[in-house]
């Protein structure tokens, strides 16, 4: 395909460019306000946070000029090849990497440390990209789709190695692409089942209801028979038997609990009972009918069962210690503020003495005074709510949401599968990183340790996404030349 230099002028996303330039100029002076004290140096000096920062900023100008510049069928092209290399880089990460923070994901090359784990993102939306784009794939649950799954599996499985555990979540939002393209909803809500499922089992595990009944699993339970139920409606067959299940399993439910009244004993047990008879009726039907549509309920009913009684063997023996405080400090089991919780109290507190306007350019104490750890890099939101107050914290999260939803866009507008999956694949990853970066500053999320786009400080970070949207700039600017 010959290149054609107007088509870049002309098809770039100008748009998209100027927030990117705004949000990582905006990032570098957040920078330098968290690392500022009275002391502090000037923003410009090499020796400090703000002046290597403004080396990442300068030399991710010139990556982001150079995709744009290349020609856009190489990155299809090329996919593969990317994304074996990287998994390359990831394995020996592994066994040659030094252990930082009690990790092993930074690669210490001189004075540069390099983070594989922020370049797999790009690659694997790459290769996800082209493998759904080749030859007009339709989402099946069959071997392709297995393959797929393990395209994405795998670089979270080696990032987990490292002990990594926050950039390796970050790869389960290609569930969301694969939604976009096609992939039932049953994984997305049996997904949602999961964590609503676990974070109930983990905080009302301990307490006791009626004497007897452990709440946690007994509100397990009744959502199971609530879920089950409702997910009958989409059986076509048989809709006479169906009702009596309904309506036999919700009666059954509201006179176990009647009778507990008078009678204390665990309805964990009664409700499991009628989950038995759920399943029992649901397998008959499905035999009388000769249909396979029933047996998702059986399926779904068994997993909850099943992983119910297996939260607590996965939260305390399989989670580190720091793990289960840090999830049970977001849960609100545990006031910790000296220990795990430290860091979220003191940002919470930084973010709400910021006030409406905030305290101004290099006026926030709790930021002068290091009162909030890491707050040039995963808790770099903190400065911004304490200097720039809620209207700076609400510009900033504008910008972000303005350029996800941009991005969508532009992705719905492609004309090549590969465009249009690679370019939800970023928005899927910056939408993640934003929301759990954000959540985690505020206390509603488990700290994690992911950064926060074009804001925190690091060169791995920076490229990363830099490199992850302009790739899709560069696709969608030559988006009339695909087929």
């Amino acid at each position: 395909m010959p290149y054609r230099k107007n088509n870049l002028r002309q098809g770039l996303d100008w748009c998209s460019v100027v927030v990117y330039l705004i949000l990582v100029i905006a990032g570098w002076f957040s920078i330098y306000a968290a690392s500022y004290n009275f002391d502090s140096i000037s923003m410009f000096d090499l020796s400090g946070r703000a002046g290597m920062q403004m080396v990442w900023i300068i030399t991710s100008f010139i990556l982001g000029f150079s995709l744009l510049k290349i020609e856009s069928s190489w990155y299809q092209f090329f996919s593969y090849w990317i994304y074996f290399l990287v998994i390359l880089l990831l394995i020996a990460t592994i066994f040659l990497a030094p252990d930082i923070k009690g990790s092993r994901s930074w690669l210490v090359l001189g004075p540069v440390r390099l983070q594989p784990a922020e370049f797999a993102k790009f690659a694997t939306a790459l290769a996800v990209a082209r493998f759904m784009g080749a030859y007009h794939y339709e989402l099946h649950f069959d071997r392709k789709f297995f393959l797929l799954v393990v395209l994405f599996l795998l670089p979270l499985i080696l990032i987990l190695m490292q002990k990594e555990t926050g950039s390796a979540l970050v790869f389960l939002v290609f569930f969301l692409v694969l939604y976009r393209e096609g992939m039932s909803g049953i994984l997305l809500f049996v997904a949602f089942c999961a964590v609503l499922f676990f974070i109930i089992g983990i905080k009302y595990g301990e307490i006791t209801w009626r004497g007897q009944t452990p709440l946690g699993e007994f509100i397990v339970l009744v959502l199971t028979i609530i879920f089950a139920n409702l997910w009958l409606y989409d059986c076509k067959k048989g809709q006479v038997y169906l009702r009596h299940i309904v309506f036999n399993s919700f009666m059954l439910l509201a006179a176990v609990v009647i009778i507990s009244f008078f009678v204390p004993f665990n309805l964990c047990w009664a409700l499991l009972g009628i989950l038995a008879l759920m399943i029992v009726c649901l397998l008959c039907l499905s035999i009388h009918f000769w249909s396979l549509s029933y047996l998702l309920p059986v399926v779904f009913v068994t997993i909850s069962v099943v992983y119910l009684l297996s939260v607590d063997h996965v939260f305390y023996d399989v989670l580190k210690p720091h793990q289960q405080m840090r999830i049970k400090v977001s849960l609100g089991m545990v006031d910790d503020p000296r220990g795990v919780g430290y860091n979220v109290n003191q940002s919470i507190i930084a973010i709400g003495s910021g006030g409406i306007a905030g305290k101004g350019f290099l006026n926030g104490t709790q930021t002068k005074l290091k009162y909030v750890p890491e707050q040039d890099t995963d808790f770099i939101f903190c400065t911004i709510g304490e200097e720039r107050g809620f209207i700076g914290t609400t510009a900033a999260l504008f910008l972000f949401l303005f350029l996800v939803i941009r991005i969508v866009f532009l992705a719905e507008r492609q004309r090549s599968t590969f465009n249009r999956v690679y370019g939800y694949c970023v928005a899927s990853i910056l939408f993640f990183h934003l929301a759990v970066n954000v959540g985690m500053v505020v206390g509603i999320t488990p700290v994690i340790g992911i950064p926060l786009p074009f804001f925190s400080y690091g060169g791995s970070s920076l490229w990363a996404f830099t490199t992850l949207l302009f790739i899709f700039l560069r696709l969608d600017a030559s988006r009339s030349d695909s087929q």
